[in-house]
């Protein structure tokens, strides 16, 4: 067995974090020792986490989409999201941006695992560009699980995630939590509360090719904790950003 040591300050980081009104970014991008990238040569602007840069770049080539989507935003800064938050107020109103516009420390673009795209046209609304539910942009919606992304902000689930209906916001969470995710019908905040009935002893379990894969959520009451992973066992630890980790491994059938 392998001994691993969980500390609780990195439940605050991860492809996993929660990231909305009710918990906040809690670290800084320093603090959080996050590596941003720009997506690709063409929009040296538009900075992600280098993963999730990645498995996008990977995604829409595998597509060939990217003559007609493009991104719109990807990482900002607390003073970004903070003079966003502020010109939608002045712009759009109270409602319109409660809705769209999370108040800085609260978006998930803060955490470099956030994109918002459009389908290419002249004329791109920031803050609720055109996304389809037809042509390209419903493919790559289909296809967006098997590499990571979700559709962050579905119809129907604005009272949990606290956030209007946005077809353009796609969050990495990597996979199979995305797939998971996708098959269920489940939110973030709904994938959080359900990975917590899976614990050190009782793992949740799925078939991936020749491989098992085995998730399971550790609480961190405590400031450290040690566990027990099985050897030659690849393994994933994430941050809830509220009480504790998901462990992820990955072994052969």
């Amino acid at each position: 067995m392998e001994t691993i040591t969980l500390n609780k300050k990195d439940i605050y980081t991860g492809n996993l974090i929660l990231v909305n009104k009710l918990y906040p970014l809690r670290n800084s991008r320093k603090e959080n020792k996050l590596s941003l990238v720009p997506l690709n040569h063409q929009y040296k602007d538009t900075l992600l986490e280098i993963k999730t840069a990645n498995m996008l770049e990977h995604l829409v080539n595998d597509l060939k989409c990217d003559e007609d989507i493009i991104p719109v935003s990807g990482y900002r800064s607390y003073e970004e999201q903070k003079n966003i938050y502020v010109d939608s107020l002045e712009n759009n109103g109270k409602d319109f941006t409660e809705k769209f516009v999370a108040i800085p420390n609260h978006s998930e673009h803060q955490t470099g695992l956030a994109i918002d795209l459009a389908l290419k046209q002249d004329n791109i609304d920031f803050i609720c560009p055109n996304f389809p539910y037809d042509g390209i942009c419903n493919i790559f919606r289909k296809k967006a699980p098997d590499y990571g992304f979700v559709e962050r902000y579905e119809k129907g689930k604005e009272a949990i995630t606290g956030i209007a209906h946005e077809p353009w916001h796609f969050r990495f969470v990597g996979y199979p939590h995305s797939k998971i995710m996708n098959e269920y019908g489940l939110s973030l905040e709904e994938y959080i509360d359900f990975i917590k009935k899976f614990q050190y002893e009782n793992h949740f379990k799925i078939e991936s090719g020749n491989k098992t894969i085995e998730i399971f959520y550790e609480n961190m009451c405590s400031q450290m904790k040690t566990i027990d992973l099985p050897d030659k066992v690849c393994h994933l630890i994430s941050g809830n950003n509220v009480d504790g980790f998901i462990i992820t491994l990955w072994g052969n059938n």
